[in-house]
């Protein structure tokens, strides 16, 4: 049989209110009960969806390696969160409490370490998940937040296959099942000349990989050039977005020296429709970190530190949002 809601939580409140009542003890003197009335109505009243809350952070590429100066520089800037790539190990790999101390002294927490691309080739499984769980450990140990993954598997003299979606979704799970257990999340990043490079393809590894150990670090503007709409992306991954990589990407004619026809640039200075992304932010009512990310200063007369400035500039006078 089937209660109502409502008629369970009157029930309750019935319970509640009999526990309050004076009770005879074993002499036959009535005594207070233990606990205080309860008011069950609250248990009855829907939770308020709390609103976006987007917190700004940048990515450390900008500066080729350069990081003391980019954790430096970022901070200057403005930003309270640091994206780091896996060069970082070089210098850090075994000293976790120096980064730490670092980025405290700068007043920097470091949102996301890049830990490079996920292979699948046959007999590399095990090495693989070992490599970025490792890099997980030290995110923890770092006082880190999250994992970004992207992945090595795209086949250069073929197209993809639904076996080669399956083995990336199945080899990111198993990473994920222990990062999660170092309570470091797993987020998976869309990429240019990746097994998820198109929409079709985001789609495809994100069902082989289960929801629980593998979430989307969406960067919009490689799903944009990919052939995506990435407010549509925020709307259809609404539940599984794990923090995002805001950034921006222009055409460019004639082709660059490895033969592409765009080149990634300053937040504004593109063609992603950015207030569209916002808006779609909003209204998932999307609560995390959005990293703004420039893989490199597409003007070689400024400086990376330059380059945020313009993004930064742009997020608070177009956007009308705030950096800290």
């Amino acid at each position: 049989m089937s209660l109502s809601r409502r008629y369970f939580l009157m029930s309750l409140g019935a319970v509640a209110a009999a526990a309050a009542l004076p009770v005879k003890n074993s002499a036959g003197v009535f005594e207070p009960s233990l606990y205080a009335p309860a008011d069950l109505s609250y248990f009855d009243r829907p939770i308020t969806p709390a609103p976006a809350d987007i917190r700004f952070g940048y990515a450390a590429i900008t500066w080729n390696e350069k990081d003391e100066q980019a954790i430096k520089e970022i901070s200057e800037v403005g930003f309270r969160g640091i994206q780091l790539r896996s060069n970082i190990l070089k210098t850090y790999g075994d000293r976790p409490k120096a980064l730490r101390d670092l980025l405290d002294q700068y007043h920097l927490g470091m949102v996301a370490l890049s830990s490079g691309g996920v292979g699948i080739a046959a007999g590399t499984e095990r090495a693989e998940i070992a490599k970025h769980v490792s890099n997980a450990k030290f995110v923890h140990d770092v006082g880190g937040t999250y994992l970004q993954v992207t992945d090595s598997a795209r086949p250069k003299d073929r197209q993809p296959t639904a076996a080669d979606f399956k083995q990336l979704g199945h080899v990111l799970t198993e990473i994920g099942k222990q990062t999660t257990d170092l309570g470091i999340p797993l987020g998976y990043h869309n990429h240019m000349n990746s097994l998820g490079e198109a929409p079709a393809e985001v789609d495809a590894i994100l069902a082989a990989a289960d929801p629980r150990y593998v979430k989307l670090e969406l960067d919009i503007a490689h799903y944009q050039q990919g052939g995506g709409d990435p407010a549509k992306a925020i709307r259809q991954y609404r539940d599984r977005l794990l923090f995002l990589h805001i950034k921006d990407v222009a055409n460019i004619s004639p082709p660059d020296a490895r033969g592409r026809t765009y080149r990634w640039v300053e937040l504004g200075q593109g063609r992603v429709d950015l207030p569209a992304v916002f808006a779609a932010l909003k209204d998932v009512k999307f609560r995390g970190w959005a990293i703004i990310e420039l893989d490199s200063v597409p003007d070689t007369t400024k400086t990376p530190k330059e380059c945020a400035l313009i993004s930064k500039k742009y997020v608070e006078d177009k956007l009308r949002m705030k950096i800290s």
